[in-house]
């Protein structure tokens, strides 16, 4: 059942990918919001509450579901609510077009335009950036995106359908990462739309709940790419990030592909837009970045592949698993 839901969602989303403006994403972030106007009181408490309702509730919901239909219909139905469910949580096309355009505007040597697309994508100031910083920061903020939108969701989703909850992982998996995304953001009127507490509660929860997640991607992208070189990268680099899931997904991917990532940090800011002048985070120097190449057009054509290459052992090893079942 999981191998066959995740083949068919990856192949619809393909076909025909989710707007971005669908009602599912903008029921959650209406929900999310809600929560946080409702329960968060700025007490440590409150705020575990807040993501609980938030973001372990929607699971539960999608949980229930699920085993609702497996128990009175039968698992074809199953089937279908879980096509859904990774439908709407699963996906490239959910990021791959703004990387599509920066990638395009700079094959076309508009590097114009593309900084104006990484503004737009990241919310964050460009100025001037050089093109091979540029790259940089496309190919890093790429592959954070594709495993969160995909390999992180395929993890979570595999783990929870060892106990038959497979959609329950997807959803808490996306939701945990929006949380703490969204309400560390500013609002409308420029003010964070969660309290200190909240924003913490739900930073330590998405840390957690990436950690595996993230290093079974390294590993992957390991095993499909130079695989040495992406573990020392690994060992030896990750430290180098703030963020210490985002290091070691970002030195290995450094490794596995030979290119230098990491160092001066773009500053996100509110109400960012395109053709705003660079910020650079001052404590993050060259000194901080991992060892490899400049970053060339080039890197961005072999990240895709490493990527592609990483969904097709993530399918390959959930066939071996799914037929070893069934012949078991």
């Amino acid at each position: 059942m999981s191998f066959l839901a995740i083949l068919l969602a990856l192949l619809i989303e393909q076909a025909r990918p989710l707007s971005r403006r669908n009602p599912v994403h903008a029921g959650l972030r209406a929900w999310s919001l809600s929560v946080s106007r409702n329960f968060d009181a700025g007490k440590p408490h409150h705020a575990w509450v807040a993501w609980a309702l938030a973001v372990a509730l929607p699971a539960c919901l999608v949980a229930g579901v699920h085993v609702l239909l497996v128990v009175t219909v039968g698992w074809p139905l199953a089937v279908v609510w879980n096509i859904a469910v990774l439908y709407i949580t699963l996906g490239f096309r959910q990021f791959s077009h703004h990387f599509t355009r920066i990638r395009d505007a700079l094959d076309l040597g508009d590097e114009r335009g593309a900084r104006e697309a990484l503004a737009h994508w990241q919310q964050v100031d460009v100025g001037e950036l050089p093109r091979s910083e540029l790259v940089r920061h496309v190919l890093e903020y790429s592959v954070l995106a594709a495993h969160r939108h995909v390999f992180g969701v395929l993890a979570w989703y595999s783990v929870l359908a060892a106990l038959g909850l497979g959609p329950a992982g997807a959803v808490l998996y996306r939701m945990g990462e929006f949380a703490a995304r969204y309400w560390s953001r500013p609002g409308p009127d420029a003010a964070p739309r969660a309290s200190e507490a909240l924003q913490r509660a739900s930073a330590a929860a998405w840390t957690v709940l990436d950690w595996l997640p993230v290093r079974l991607t390294a590993l992957c992208f390991a095993v499909v790419g130079s695989f040495e070189e992406a573990i020392d990268g690994w060992r030896f680099h990750a430290q180098r990030f703030p963020n210490d899931n985002d290091g070691v997904l970002l030195a290995a991917t450094s490794g596995a592909i030979n290119v230098r990532l990491g160092g001066e940090a773009l500053k996100s800011r509110p109400g960012a837009q395109a053709g705003d002048g660079l910020e650079v985070d001052a404590e993050l120097g060259d000194s901080d970045s991992t060892p490899g190449r400049e970053p060339e057009l080039a890197h961005l054509r072999s990240v895709v592949g490493l990527v592609w290459r990483s969904v097709v052992v993530w399918m390959l090893l959930l066939a071996l698993l799914t037929l070893a079942r069934f012949l078991g």
